[in-house]
């Protein structure tokens, strides 16, 4: 690994935390510790009927009352109606509006005060739960709750920064199998054809990764991973082609993750065929992949998938962003994990061509969107959450990361912070400081012009080879448009220098500061040719080629 000079911090400014109001009413005084959702299904109605018992703590004296999300009915006729609130085996005063539930404390709360309330409801959720038939004309029930859609059929904070443990005790049509987060503890049946199913989920996690899924399943018990049951469900008429699909690479890659980053937090592994996500969904140790998902051909496209999928159960389930603005923790990390699967399990190749593959992407979206940033300044709008740059961009940022600080110092950092982390929230800041300590390096401007400012750099230069004097000379430019995030980038590039009847080129590290920048190299004998980047670490656009003096 070549480790490349950073000297960015001094001119670029500390990225800071962003200080403006956030739209979204956080409570941090309140800790919810544990959901119990108990939800009736039938076959003869889309209408659900749920008890949800919500455990919480409060952290500060003089709290009145509680907020929830939760939507009610709209004009359409869709959405929740609470009948009642209780705590202690009494009614307690509650208001549902729109898509916020109010309970009144009966006595302001005290420090400490840990409360259970349990809230009746029933309706039909205008999304978050898809009640309809599969491919395969079955009905079915399929939780969506990507991002903030647990609310429709979920009274809970649906917010990623309130991570709590969850429990599913669901009643429904004995012809159906239940999968959900965490360990099965009860099934049993019950009379007039009915079947009650417990799911419980010991570890804490955001609202958007419960999970339900009620179908006619197929289940294989794949393997173990470190005693945890690696398992498949798919539709019945998906057996054979979807117990094939599935069975690699899961165990592969958790045991990669789980040697390079740190332990699996979850208590099983569930790859499950449903039809409310196109392509996957990380619900913590359920994931969800289309009905598409199943070919019977293991797909590098749906393997690629199953990849990214099982990286956030590192990232973005275990370690979960404290605020959509940081939500690039969750999707570039699992984008960067993902390839650096690929590279350890199928070469470098196919590294690589994933890396050019999210270059191209990247490149074609600050044409048309010069001042985007990925890291979001308190985002209004929930339908922008993501774009492809919290995927594609957030994962160059990763690995130009790995480039600057090295391979030893990166994974020093990364298990750092997942250790630190684990089962907990995050910020991009936090992210910061535990690579820092790692490198012992100041990674402030390097964050700032990542993930902080929009617009790519683009170089136009070249080479030549001065004979008299027995160096080469190269001349790199930044010639992004003033409107193409505004500014120019300060990064260190590789370029490679080849003698002849050589593979592997002598490297040299060029500090590209200014806008204009000038480097003299010496060598032993004139060059085959010289190659910018020839490893592949820098997001850039850029045309070099040979010059005659």
């Amino acid at each position: 690994m070549i480790r490349f000079a950073v000297g960015l911090a001094l001119a670029l400014g500390a990225p800071g935390t962003i200080e403006n109001s956030d739209t979204y009413p956080k409570n941090p005084n309140i800790d919810v510790l544990n959901y119990v959702f108990r939800l009736t299904l039938s076959d003869e109605t889309d209408a659900i009927t749920g008890r949800a018992t919500i455990d919480l703590r409060f952290r500060v004296d003089g709290i009145a009352e509680v907020r929830l999300d939760f939507i009610g009915v709209n004009a359409e006729g869709k959405g929740m109606v609470v009948t009642a609130v209780a705590s202690d085996g009494s009614r307690v005063g509650f208001s549902h509006t729109g898509d916020e539930l109010f309970i009144q404390l009966p006595v302001p709360s005290r420090a400490n005060q840990r409360i259970q309330f349990t809230i009746e409801y029933h309706g039909v959720p205008a999304t978050g739960l898809i009640i309809g038939p599969n491919k395969h004309g079955d009905r079915t029930f399929f939780s969506d709750n990507w991002p903030n859609k647990a609310r429709n059929w979920l009274p809970t904070v649906d917010h990623p920064y309130d991570k709590a443990r969850a429990e599913f005790v669901v009643t429904a049509p004995d012809h159906y199998q239940v999968i959900s987060n965490g360990l099965k503890v009860e099934e049993t049946d019950l009379p007039d054809g009915m079947r009650l199913t417990h799911w419980k989920q010991s570890v804490p996690i955001a609202t958007w990764l419960y999970v339900l899924g009620v179908a006619r399943f197929a289940v294989q018990h794949v393997a173990e991973y470190e005693g945890k049951s690696i398992q498949t469900w798919v539709y019945a008429q998906d057996r054979d082609a979807g117990f094939y699909d599935f069975a690699v690479p899961t165990r592969q890659v958790l045991e990669f993750y789980g040697d390079y980053v740190g332990p699996f937090s979850y208590e099983k592994l569930a790859n499950v065929q449903s039809n409310s996500v196109r392509g996957g969904m990380e619900a913590a140790s359920a994931i969800f992949y289309g009905d598409a998902s199943v070919t019977g051909e293991r797909s590098v496209r749906w393997r690629n998938v199953i990849i990214h999928e099982i990286a956030h159960q590192w990232f973005g389930n275990a370690v979960t962003e404290y605020d959509w603005d940081d939500v690039w923790l969750s999707e570039g990390f699992a984008t960067y994990f993902t390839l650096l699967f690929i590279e350890h399990a199928y070469g470098r190749d196919e590294f690589v061509e994933g890396l050019e593959s999210s270059r191209r992407r990247v490149l074609a979206f600050y044409e048309d969107r010069p001042d985007y940033r990925v890291v979001h300044d308190n985002l209004t709008d929930m339908g922008q959450v993501t774009t492809g740059m919290q995927y594609q961009r957030g994962s160059w940022t990763l690995h130009m990361l790995r480039g600057i600080v090295g391979d030893d110092a990166f994974w020093r950092g990364i298990r750092a912070y997942y250790g630190t982390y684990r089962d907990r929230n995050a910020t991009t800041d936090d992210f910061r400081r535990a690579m820092e300590e790692a490198s012992g390096k100041d990674l402030s401007g390097f964050f700032r012009q990542w993930l902080y400012r929009g617009g790519t750099p683009k170089y136009e230069g070249g080479w030549w080879y001065d004979a008299a004097s027995g160096t080469v000379e190269v001349e790199l430019n930044q010639v992004q448009a003033e409107g193409e995030g505004g500014y120019f980038f300060q990064m260190p590039i590789q370029v490679g220098i080849y003698a002849e009847d050589e593979s592997r080129p002598r490297i040299e590290v060029l500090q590209v500061n200014e806008i204009t920048n000038r480097f003299t190299i010496r060598v032993d004998s004139e060059p085959a040719t010289v190659v910018l980047d020839p490893d592949t670490w820098v997001l850039m656009d850029a045309e070099f080629e040979r010059r005659e003096r």
